[in-house]
C-alpha cells in the first residue's frame, strides 16, 4: 500500500516523522453508461455553456462565482499566496477528553505509520493518549485543503481522523423535531426492556452490505444467462408500520426479541451437547 501523504506529527517540541495511509475502503460496484443498441461505452465531454463547444484541458482555468454569472479566476500563484504554515505537519494544538467530542465531528480515519527515527516518540504519544483517554486536536493540510483532525490511539496504531469544523455541522434545531413528551411509565419500562433484550457485544463482522451482495448475485446470474432478463423473485410483504397502540407494538417486539434469544441459547446448548458426546 502506498502512503498518500508524508510529514510529521508536532506537539510541543516533539516531532514524529510519519506516513499517512487510508484506514477504510469502500467497495462500491462501478457501472459504465452504455449505448443501449450496441453496449458502446458513453464518454463525457467538457462543453462550454456559451457555445456548446468542447474545451481542451489546456484551456480550462479555475473560477469562483462571487455573483450569479460573475467569476474571478484563480491561478497557481494565487493558491500559493495562501501561506498555510507547516503544510507537511500534523500540528497538535490541544489534547482533550475523547468522550467530550460529539462523534458527528469525526468522519474519515487514516493510519499513521512511524518513519525512520520516530518509533520511540510514536509509542510514547500512543501510550499517553490511550492511558489518558485523550485525543490530540490538530490542523493538517492535505493536497490543497486544510482539515481539522483528531489524533487517536487505536490498539498498536495512531489514527488521524479528519473532523468537521463547527460551521460545517447543520444545527438540528432547524429541523421539525418532536418536542419533549411525557411518556407513560409502562411504555418507558417496556422500551428499556426491548433495548436490553436486543443488546449484545459489538461484533463488526456481524454486519454485512446486504445490498451489494444481492446486487452481485443478480450480476452473476445475468453473466451466466448471457445477459437475458431474469425472472423476478416474489418479495415478502412488509408489515404495516403504522403505530396504533404503542404498548401493543412494544409487547410484540419484546416477545420476538426474547424468542430469538431463547432460540440462540438453545442452539448453543445443542452444539455443546454434541461436542461433549463427540469427545
Amino acid at each position: 500500500m502506498r502512503a498518500i501523504w508524508k510529514g510529521s506529527i508536532s506537539f510541543g517540541l516533539v516531532n514524529i516523522p510519519i506516513a499517512l495511509y487510508p484506514a477504510t475502503r469502500r467497495e462500491e460496484l462501478k457501472f459504465r453508461l452504455l449505448r443501449a443498441k450496441d453496449h458502446s461505452p458513453v464518454n463525457y465531454k467538457r462543453v462550454a455553456e456559451k457555445d456548446g463547444k468542447e474545451v481542451p484541458w489546456d484551456q480550462i482555468v479555475k473560477g469562483f462565482e462571487y455573483e450569479k454569472g460573475k467569476f474571478v479566476v484563480l491561478n497557481e500563484k494565487d493558491f500559493q499566496r495562501v501561506d498555510l504554515e507547516a503544510t507537511q505537519t500534523i500540528d497538535i494544538q490541544d489534547f482533550v477528553e475523547l468522550e467530550e467530542i460529539d462523534p458527528m465531528y469525526f468522519y474519515k480515519p487514516y493510519y499513521l505509520e512511524a518513519q525512520k527515527g520516530g518509533d520511540k516518540a510514536y509509542v510514547l504519544l500512543r501510550e499517553a493518549l490511550a492511558d489518558g483517554k485523550k485525543v490530540g486536536i490538530a490542523k493538517v493540510v492535505i493536497k490543497t485543503r486544510q482539515y481539522l483532525a483528531g489524533v487517536k490511539a487505536a490498539k498498536n496504531a495512531l489514527v488521524l481522523e479528519l473532523m468537521h469544523f463547527a460551521e460545517e455541522l447543520v444545527d438540528s434545531e432547524k429541523l421539525n423535531l418532536p418536542k419533549k413528551l411525557e411518556a407513560g411509565k409502562r411504555e418507558k419500562e417496556m422500551a428499556k426492556k426491548l433495548v436490553e433484550s436486543m443488546s449484545s457485544k459489538w461484533d463488526p463482522e456481524k454486519y454485512r452490505d446486504d445490498y451489494r451482495e444481492a446486487l452481485m448475485e443478480v450480476i452473476e446470474e445475468k453473466v451466466e444467462s448471457g445477459g437475458e432478463e431474469i425472472e423476478e423473485k416474489a418479495k415478502p410483504k412488509k408489515e404495516s408500520t403504522k403505530v396504533i397502540d404503542l404498548v401493543a407494538v412494544l409487547q410484540e417486539s419484546l416477545a420476538k426479541a426474547q424468542g430469538g434469544k431463547k432460540k440462540k441459547s438453545a442452539a448453543k446448548r445443542t452444539v455443546k451437547h454434541h461436542a461433549k458426546k463427540a469427545a
